[in-house]
């Protein structure tokens, strides 16, 4: 991890297209301006995570889905046994 130091108005390069630029610096955080191609996506750590969490949660567990195929299996087998 590289650790810098910039104040108000500097920036900073990453490679040759992206440009991040401080803008205000406060108590409560720090705005930053990134100026970088299109193509390239730009996204807080925060809602990546949230993504990747209702992925998740989207992905059925394979013990959840066996134990609802066993279920449908007996109900299947119980309709099938009665007159």
């Amino acid at each position: 991890m590289l650790i810098l130091r910039r104040k108000k108005n500097e920036s900073l390069l990453i490679g040759e297209n992206i440009r991040i630029t401080i803008i205000e610096c406060a108590s409560d955080g720090v705005r930053l301006a990134i100026d970088a191609p299109k193509q390239i996506s730009i996204l807080r750590e925060e809602l990546s995570e949230a993504e990747q969490t209702n992925k998740l949660a989207l992905t059925p567990d394979k013990n959840s889905v066996f134990m609802l195929q066993n279920l449908f299996h007996h109900k299947n087998a119980d309709d099938q046994q009665q007159p």
